[in-house]
């Protein structure tokens, strides 16, 4: 059989670059321990599932090599897009996405996993498996030496009666989970917290968790002290919007449009909604756990009428210039890696989606140093308020 090619994936739409490859030594490591487990026990493609996945390398591999109707989950909207792309791009098809639920686990025999990050994701992931694949089902889960610790394994020990820590391969280890345990009635997520008024609740993967991170409670505080003046500038966005509109069309505007981007848990979005009555709002985020959390968020705070959740790659789906508000809280991580391509992503989704005039605040590592960008990329940008650890910014849509 011929060597799967690999270096022909790429990541888009998710940020490309140099020193950013689509897949890495753990995708192959899966890759071979999947086939030689699929053969030797005879596990069909319909039986096997695949959880983190970031571009595909690892489901089109195992399609290539004949496993047919596969089920894979990724948290990312750009993974999925990446996958659906490179399936493209090579004429492979024959496999099926799912969000993590019984239709991507029940009757699964054999479960490949990138491990995520956060133990919260894992110990969400691995209740999954134990709780909907099949009696007999394995795990197999990888990820680089470097970010690997005991804990991931004590997490997996909490639904599996065997975890086995493989022998490490090009930088990468794989961990074997097998005998699933029997799982309480109750999963262990979405989990719920109060934060004064608000009410937070997250899925495993979602970033923080239930808590409020401290660059989003800095934003909101800086919108709280500004709020008159944040209701005067959405108002006057909207007046120009529909003052300019052309004839015939309308400008989409309902006492203003706010769009919180990368949303989270929705901590900002809903807090915004219940400053706000008469604003709609818009969350919405890459990560489908995120996206799950921010729903679940907007449930509990009563303002399901007043906000729309879309999971969705910075704000693709929404159409140009429809915001009146932008409000951001960027990540400077891609995956494991720091890089600031992310937040220019972002950035530049803003632009877009501000109206000429229109606000973007946001709250960012005073490190970072952002506001050349945000002037360059949005335009006149002003230094709001400033903490040693953050920066909350607001900048003007350029006409």
């Amino acid at each position: 059989m011929p060597e799967f090619p690999y270096a022909r994936l790429r990541r888009r739409p998710d940020v490309e670059a140099a020193d950013l490859q689509a897949h890495d030594a753990t995708d192959l490591l899966l890759v071979e321990r999947g086939l030689a487990l699929a053969a030797e026990h005879g596990i069909a493609g319909a039986e096997t599932a695949v959880i983190g996945d970031e571009y595909g390398a690892i489901t089109l591999a195992l399609t290539d090599a004949g496993l047919v109707g596969i089920r894979v989950h990724q948290d990312l909207a750009t993974g999925r897009r990446a996958l659906a792309l490179n399936a493209q791009d090579l004429g492979l098809a024959g496999f099926s996405s799912h969000e993590l639920d019984p239709a991507l686990l029940s009757g699964a025999r054999l479960v490949l996993l990138q491990l995520p990050k956060a133990l919260a994701e894992l110990e969400e992931i691995a209740d999954a498996v134990a709780r909907w694949a099949a009696p007999d089902a394995v795990l197999v889960a990888g990820g680089r030496v470097k970010h690997m610790t005991l804990a991931q394994n004590e997490v997996l020990g909490r639904s599996f009666a065997r975890v086995q820590a493989q022998r490490a391969e090009r930088k990468s280890r794989l961990i074997v989970a097998t005998e699933p345990l029997p799982m309480p009635a109750d999963p262990p997520y979405p989990v719920t917290a109060r934060h004064g008024g608000l009410t937070l609740v997250a899925h495993g993967g979602a970033f923080a968790g239930a808590r409020l991170d401290i660059g989003t409670r800095v934003l909101l505080e800086v919108l709280a002290d500004r709020a008159p003046q944040l209701r005067r500038s959405v108002a006057d966005s909207a007046g120009s919007a529909r003052n300019g509109a052309e004839p015939g069309r309308s400008s989409g505007v309902v006492n203003g449009t706010v769009i919180d981007l990368g949303c989270g848990t929705g901590a900002l979005a809903v807090s915004y909604a219940l400053a706000h009555p008469d604003a709609r709002v818009i969350a919405t985020d890459r990560s489908a756990a995120a996206a799950a959390s921010a729903r679940e968020t907007v449930a509990a705070n009563g303002v399901a009428g007043q906000v729309t959740v879309m999971h969705d790659d910075a704000g693709s789906e929404l159409p140009d210039a429809s915001a009146d508000v932008v409000l951001l809280n960027p990540p400077f991580h891609l995956g494991s890696s720091v890089h600031t391509g992310a937040a220019t992503r972002l950035f530049e989704a803003a632009a877009r989606l501000l109206r000429p005039g229109a606000e973007l605040w946001t709250v960012y590592n005073s490190s970072l140093g952002y506001r050349a960008e945000l002037t360059r990329i949005v335009g006149a940008t002003e230094q709001v308020h400033r903490t040693p650890k953050f920066t909350v910014t607001r900048s003007i849509r350029r006409g």
